[in-house]
Parts: C-alpha cells; sequence; structure tokens
C-alpha cells in the first residue's frame, strides 16, 4: 500500500495482512541512496585509507579505498579486488563521479562508492564491471543456468557487468534484452550529464518512493498494489506498463475516504513498532533498546505460565520470540551490530531449534544478516547490513528532558544536590538569604516530603532560604542564588 502527500510518501509492505516493512520519503528530507553526484576530494586520510567527498549536502561524505574502482594492469575492464594506497587513487581537489550507499546516519555522512550501479525491474548494471552474477534467492539450479547462459549470449563482446535480480525469475529473453538496452542508454545519459555538470552537482536521482517500491518490492507472489493518490497512481500505472506490463493489473487506485492505512491497522502497527516492549501472543515479551553502539533485545516469559515444565516454557517463548525478533528488524529497519538475549536454555537440541527457526525467519528479510552461534553466555549475536535510518530515528526526536538518556534524577536526588550547592554557596558569597530556583516537581517535594530537612539546612546556614517555582525548566534543572 502506497500512501502520497504532498509533503511525505510511505510505502507499506504486507504479508498475509500483517505489516512487514515501512518506507518513508519525505518531501523535505528524501532519501540519497542510488543518487549519482560529481564529487570533489576535499581531503585524503591516508591513516583511514578513505577521503572526505564534497557532493553539495550539509555534510561531507565519506569513501574507503575498497569502494573505489580502479584500473588492474592486466584486466582493464575488471573491478580490481587488490588493496591499494588511497595516495594512489585520489588526489584533494580532484573530481570524482561517486554513488551513495547509505543515508547520512546521526552525525556521521553519506557514505560513497565508484561502483555505480544501476537497477531496473530484473538485473542491476554494473557499468566498470565485467561478469554475471545471479541472486542467491534464486534456488532452482536450472534457472539459474538458463538466465546464466541467456545473459552471457546477449552480452558477448560488450563491456559492463551485470547481476540478475530475483524478480528475473521465470523472465523471458525479451524482457530481459529490453531491461539491458534501458540501463545501456541511461547509463550512456548519465555519463554525458557528468562530463557538463558542476562539481557538487547531482548527476542522476534514483525514483521516487512509489515507482521505487514497485520496482524493488514486486514479485510473483505480490497480489495487489494500492495507491491512493491519483497522480502516482497514473505515473506508477505507465511505468508499469511500460516495464513489466503483464503485472499491471494488480495495481489499483484506492479511493475509498476511509485512510489507505487505517486498512490493516497499518498507522496501529506503526505506532506499536516505536515501543521499547513487543508482546507475544503467548504472553512473554521483548524488550528493544537501540544505542548508538549496537540493538539489544532481550527475551521475557512475561506472563506465560507454560503448561508442562519450565524448559518447555523458556523453549516455547524462545521460538515465538525468534520469529517476532525477525519481524521486529524488518519492521524497524534495525541495522549494525544486535545482541539477542534469549531466556538460558538447558537442552543442546532446543538451542540448536532456536537458532534454526531464527535463520529461517531471516530469509525473508531484503537485508543481508549474519549470525553468530549461541555464545557461552547464551547470547546471539548477528549484524544486519543498515542503508538507512531506522524507522526510530527517521520518526522520532531526541527527548529534550532526558536528552537521549531514557532517565532523569529523581527529585529527592535533584533536592539533596541543592542542599549541597546551597553549603557551598553560602561558603564562597556574603548574602542575607538564598533563593532556588527549580522545577514544579522538585519544588513540591521540598515543602512536602523534604520540608524537615529544608528548615534544618536554614537553620545551619543561618538564613532564610526562598524557594521559586521555574514552569520552564527540566525535572532534574535547577539554580541556587545567593542574595
Amino acid at each position: 500500500m502506497i500512501n502520497v502527500t504532498p509533503y511525505e510518501a510511505r510505502t507499506a509492505l504486507l504479508e498475509n495482512g500483517v505489516l512487514q516493512e515501512l518506507f518513508l520519503e519525505r518531501q523535505s528530507n528524501s532519501g540519497l541512496v542510488g543518487n549519482i553526484y560529481k564529487g570533489k576530494v576535499s581531503r585524503v586520510l591516508p591513516g583511514m585509507q578513505a577521503a572526505f567527498i564534497e557532493i553539495g549536502l550539509e555534510r561531507s561524505a565519506f569513501l574507503h579505498a575498497s569502494d573505489i574502482v580502479h584500473l588492474d594492469v592486466d584486466d582493464e575492464s575488471a573491478y580490481s579486488q587488490q588493496s591499494h594506497d588511497i595516495r594512489n587513487l585520489l588526489n584533494e581537489g580532484s573530481d570524482i563521479l561517486v554513488q551513495v550507499t547509505k543515508d547520512p546516519m546521526g552525525t556521521k555522512g553519506a557514505r560513497l562508492t565508484t561502483y555505480i550501479t544501476l537497477p531496473s525491474r530484473f538485473v542491476v548494471y554494473l557499468p566498470k564491471g565485467n561478469s554475471v552474477g545471479i541472486s542467491n534467492r534464486i534456488k532452482d539450479e536450472e534457472e539459474r543456468e538458463r538466465l546464466s547462459q541467456a545473459m552471457q549470449d546477449m552480452l558477448e563482446n560488450e563491456v559492463g557487468g551485470f547481476i540478475v535480480r530475483t524478480a528475473a525469475e521465470g523472465a523471458s529473453l525479451s524482457a530481459l534484452r529490453a531491461d539491458i538496452m534501458y540501463l545501456r542508454k541511461q547509463w550512456q545519459i548519465i555519463a554525458e550529464h557528468s562530463l557538463h555538470s558542476n562539481v557538487k552537482e547531482l548527476v542522476h536521482k534514483d525514483l521516487d518512493l512509489a515507482l521505487r517500491s514497485v520496482r524493488d518490492l514486486l514479485n510473483d507472489s505480490t497480489e495487489r498494489i494500492r495507491i491512493d493518490d491519483i497522480h502516482a497512481y497514473e505515473g506508477t500505472k505507465k511505468f508499469m506498463q511500460d516495464f513489466m506490463p503483464s503485472r499491471a493489473v494488480i495495481l489499483e487506485h484506492y479511493q475509498s475516504p476511509r485512510p489507505i492505512f487505517d486498512l490493516y491497522n497499518v498507522e496501529e502497527d506503526i505506532s506499536k513498532a516505536l515501543e521499547q516492549k513487543v508482546y507475544l501472543k503467548s504472553g512473554g515479551y521483548l524488550v528493544i533498546d537501540q544505542t548508538e553502539a549496537m540493538t539489544t533485545i532481550d527475551v521475557n516469559t512475561g506472563a506465560f505460565v507454560g503448561y508442562r515444565s519450565l524448559e518447555e516454557t523458556i523453549f516455547k517463548t524462545n521460538l515465538e520470540a525468534a520469529q517476532s525478533i525477525a519481524h521486529q528488524l524488518r519492521l524497524r529497519n534495525l541495522g549494525g551490530i544486535i545482541i539477542l538475549d534469549f531466556i538460558d536454555m538447558e537442552s543442546a537440541s532446543h538451542r540448536e531449534q532456536v537458532v534454526t527457526v531464527l535463520k529461517a525467519s531471516l530469509e525473508l528479510d531484503y537485508a543481508k544478516t549474519q549470525i553468530s552461534e549461541l555464545t557461552a553466555l547464551g547470547l546471539i549475536e548477528m549484524t544486519r547490513k543498515r542503508t538507512r535510518e531506522s524507522l526510530g530515528h527517521v520518526l522520532c526526536a531526541i527527548c529534550p528532558t532526558c536528552e537521549g538518556r531514557g532517565s532523569v534524577r529523581s527529585p529527592e536526588t535533584v533536592c539533596y544536590e541543592i542542599f549541597r550547592e546551597v553549603f557551598r554557596q553560602n561558603k564562597q558569597f556574603e548574602s542575607k538569604e538564598i533563593l532556588i530556583l527549580a522545577s514544579p516537581v522538585v519544588i513540591d517535594h521540598l515543602l512536602d516530603e523534604e520540608s524537615t530537612s529544608l528548615g534544618e539546612l536554614e537553620g545551619n546556614i543561618n538564613k532564610p532560604i526562598r524557594l521559586q517555582v521555574e514552569s520552564l525548566y527540566k525535572p532534574d534543572q535547577y539554580d541556587v542564588v545567593p542574595l
């Protein structure tokens, strides 16, 4: 389901009526992945074997030496896999054609590559490559051989490499040839445009969210595509008629007065995906904590008490949690290092089954994942490729009160800090009285639970203490002013 407004576009991927993934693009901050820029090398860093590239964004983008195409002496058309010194590959101030592989995240700039890739419905074109690859998701060996042979026949004596996408399974030779011709023409236009473009200028922009969704997510099992905006519907309809005419019949223009994301409770699922706890059907729950370094997921039995034994209860909770974790990783778009803390299991067979279920559930994920076996502490360490910000980072901002810590000092703690500061100020400055400015909750605590301590403090310093409420102060913010 695709929801398009003048300020925001959203795509919801549903499987069996359940929200699996959400893609969001805002007019004020659209994604950059896939865009091609004519950049300028601003700094070369030999110690990191990387360089910072100016591409017209607020922050410089990052380009590692391993992401730079360089010509081999023996094979001028191949991507060389040898390691080269960054100083031999780039010079400060020079121009370079780059493509964004990761959006800017937090304080980090965009990640770049010179391995340009241009995707279409069935294939991905590598203008500077020289080989043909087949998607690992195509399992049938006969189909893999058919596609490989067909590509070799069509690409004989031609420059450039291709990757055959999962959607190409069962595709006709004419459809593959049409995609190849389209991508070659597109690269020719990009190459010519780059010659006349200014430095830090956008050379090629990827498709908008609606068209990208159809290009990248549509497969043979897709039953329906619904779009609620007439202009996006017409554009998508033309795109599908040009590139996938046999599938255009599943496209619908959603015209009901009921918002499209209210169907199947998509809006409710989005709200739940921003919460820390995820409740399982059995009564157990997950606790998901996302930090700068990693994401941790803790599994708890919660209200689930089981029927037979403790080991059986734990095993069933972990099995359900493994499937839910795979779903939450996709839905929340959690990437980087992820630590899974399942409930400890005594049976080796149970541990193996939980890991097997987790791996099977993650096979549905479009992002690449790597999973280690259970550690001695009963943890599973895994990584998930991250190309864009997580759902929480896109839809939420850091709490202005706790500034991302997740907690603030209690009123009692703040009161005792104030008492210590009063003693400090009284010794340092001559004054007739002390003024305490604090948030309403702290002032209430001083007048109620700490009223006796406040009276004793006045006696100790032999000065009156005046309290003043500052409604704009944070719960743990205060000032002690000698008057």
